[in-house]
């Protein structure tokens, strides 16, 4: 097991609580899948967000936003099998933890980006990568999904990577908190 971040989930008495699970399927159910899955938790968390005097549509932006950035990743690089969403509101603050079994050489270039960004600040790579990717048409500017999320939504994030039940693959779990105005 391999962890980056300092991330701890937990659901505090009276959480808002979700658990979703993605089944397997064709890529193109899983893309279209992503898309109302996202849109239906940004609404359901802002709404409940919202009964506190929130507004309902900056939590909602922030939430779609995060839980898109991370599912996306887990539908590309996954390997077959569902994927497990996790989601938890509480104080004001969202917690969101994506699941899924990704090959051990994807899992280890993704190690590999999580140290380079997690190592430097968050904005300045942020900007780097996106002048890395207008230079260049082939610029892939890994990692500008992650690096908006932790500079201009203040998410915090963390992984695990832990060998699968089935030992053929890994299974990576993305954590990611976020507090709400």
């Amino acid at each position: 097991m391999k962890q980056f971040g300092d991330i701890a989930r937990h659901n505090p008495a009276g959480a808002f609580a979700m658990r979703l699970v993605i089944s397997d399927g064709p890529l193109g159910v899983s893309w279209q899948h992503a898309s109302e899955t996202c849109e239906f938790l940004g609404d359901a968390f802002a709404l409940h967000h919202a009964k506190s005097g929130a507004d309902y549509n900056e939590a909602r932006h922030a939430i779609v936003y995060l839980v898109n950035e991370l599912l996306e990743n887990a539908i590309k690089f996954r390997v077959p099998g569902a994927i497990r969403v996790d989601c938890s509101l509480a104080s004001g603050n969202f917690e969101l933890t994506v699941s899924n079994d990704t090959a051990e050489d994807v899992a280890l270039r993704f190690q590999s980006l999580i140290e380079e960004i997690t190592s430097r600040d968050p904005g300045e790579l942020l900007i780097e990568r996106i002048e890395a990717n207008a230079a260049d048409e082939t610029s892939s500017a890994s990692g500008l999904g992650l690096l908006t999320l932790m500079n201009d939504y203040g998410a915090r994030l963390g992984w695990d990577f832990r060998t699968s039940t089935s030992g053929a693959a890994v299974t990576l779990s993305t954590h990611a908190a976020l507090t709400l105005n």
